[in-house]
């Protein structure tokens, strides 16, 4: 299990207040299939993924980013049960979807990556300690169920 002191989920849910859900999340899951492209093929439904600027101007690559972000928020709220959390959401992934649970890993640094962009200076060293913590704490929480 993951702890976060007070200051990290300070630090995190104050540029959480920040992030424009969508746009960050589409970003991030495009960045993902781009960098990552083995990991496309859990995407197969969502057309064109041909080229970088097919996939990051997809638009259900953006909706499912969003919902990843959503989720991603709702863990914020309860950073103190990441495991409960995602509970669901770890069966689902390992049981119907089959996701290797490398990607969790894999998106989170892509996370990590277009929050510092859009943040600039504002994303210190300090910052990126905690959300590189969230991110693998999530992607912990997430493959919890994998058996």
């Amino acid at each position: 299990m993951v702890h976060f002191t007070v200051e990290e989920k300070a630090v995190i849910t104050s540029l959480w207040g920040k992030v424009n859900v969508e746009e960050a999340g589409g970003e991030a899951l495009g960045r993902l299939l781009v960098v990552y492209p083995w990991t496309q093929r859990f995407f197969d439904n969502f057309g064109n993924l041909s080229s970088a600027s097919a996939i990051m101007g997809n638009p259900k690559v953006k909706a499912h980013g969003k919902k990843v972000l959503t989720s991603l928020g709702e863990a914020i709220k309860n950073m103190d049960d990441l495991k409960g959390t995602f509970a669901h959401l770890s069966e689902l992934h390992c049981d119907r979807l089959h996701v290797d649970p490398e990607n969790f890993k894999l998106l989170g640094n892509e996370l990590v990556i277009v929050l510092a962009k859009h943040f600039g200076k504002e994303f210190t060293p300090q910052v990126q300690a905690a959300w590189q913590k969230m991110v693998a704490g999530v992607a912990i929480a997430l493959a919890h169920k994998y058996h």
